[in-house]
């Protein structure tokens, strides 16, 4: 069974590059992407996504390490991220806007880390605009067990303090991010057994101005498929979480993810996933058509040979 395939890897590579923008202005913790993140197979150079929305290209060195994402607009607009790496750390970050096919400097972006490991790690990530403004620092925090408990953000305009805690209780563990002694988010995790099979459960829960505002709990299994979550909206009236919406996961014999079912106190709707696959193996998709709205994504992908210097393209 395929493991890495049990995300919904539609909402996933939309949100991608939003989220690479989100975390270049808020600060998160500094990751190494791969292929896996990307629900890809074997040894892939390219792979170029195609949705009705616009084009997303992205690289990877011969051990699966992304290296450059490329969003195209049109022929002459799209934005170019570049990840650089030293002894399999992320060293340095690069965003770069092209408009009309010139480099736009006003709006491209640097990140630049330096490591600290003389005691527990220490993360210091500085921005700069392509105009060699100063616009961000970013101080990462961690523990002796290398859990981050501390971002510490200072601009031009002051200083943002972040706080990461931990707590155990009954087997569960929930963290909980302070930001300037406001409660923001807290994520409790555990496991429960549910007719023989072990799940993960998780239960996020957003705050707005230090009041409780929104949550999700999800349930996964031990292959990492999403089984099923539930969403909530806070109740003032009732001092309480109020469920808002049930969504359930069903999967193939292979791993690939079937089916998608919403439900409301108002509406219930399904949708469904079909796959085209390419010849290699391990097979990866290269078209994946939702209905019933029959959207669709292609994507085409770059293999390295075994001697890493050919490649041979898989088209839709």
């Amino acid at each position: 069974m395929v493991k890495n395939y049990f995300r919904d890897y539609f909402s996933r590579f939309q949100l991608f590059v939003m989220i690479l923008v989100v975390m270049s202005l808020n600060g998160q913790e500094p990751r190494v992407f791969n292929t896996s993140d990307f629900q890809l197979l074997g040894k892939v150079k390219r792979c170029l996504v195609i949705t009705d929305y616009g084009k997303e290209s992205f690289e990877f060195d011969p051990e699966g390490v992304l290296t450059k994402v490329t969003t195209l607009y049109s022929d002459t607009d799209y934005d170019v991220t570049y990840y650089r790496y030293s002894e399999g750390l992320l060293k340095e970050k690069r965003l770069e806007n092209y408009r009309e096919d010139s480099l736009d400097r006003q709006t491209s972006l640097a990140h630049i880390y330096r490591i600290d490991t003389l005691l527990n790690k220490v993360v210091k990530e500085s921005v700069y605009s392509y105009q060699r403004e100063f616009l961000d620092q970013f101080e990462y925090k961690y523990d002796g067990a290398g859990n981050l408990m501390a971002i510490i953000r200072t601009t031009n305009e002051g200083i943002d303090d972040t706080q990461i805690s931990y707590d155990t209780l009954r087997g569960e563990v929930t963290k909980t991010i302070d930001v300037n002694e406001i409660t923001e988010r807290s994520v409790r995790t555990g496991e429960k057994n549910e007719k023989g099979q072990l799940l993960r459960i998780e239960l996020e829960k957003i705050y707005l101005k230090g009041e409780p505002y929104k949550a999700t709990e999800s349930f996964t299994d031990t292959l990492g498929r999403k089984i099923r979550e539930f969403k909530f909206d806070y109740d003032n009236g009732k001092s309480s979480f109020v469920k808002t919406e049930e969504i359930n996961y069903e999967y193939d014999e292979q791993g690939f993810l079937k089916a998608k079912i919403q439900k409301s106190d108002k509406q219930e709707s399904r949708q469904e996933f079909i796959y085209q696959f390419d010849g290699q193996t391990p097979p990866n998709w290269i078209k994946m058509i939702i209905t019933p709205d029959n959207r669709y994504t292609t994507r085409r992908i770059t293999y390295y040979e075994e001697d890493s210097s050919k490649s041979a393209e898989e088209e839709n």
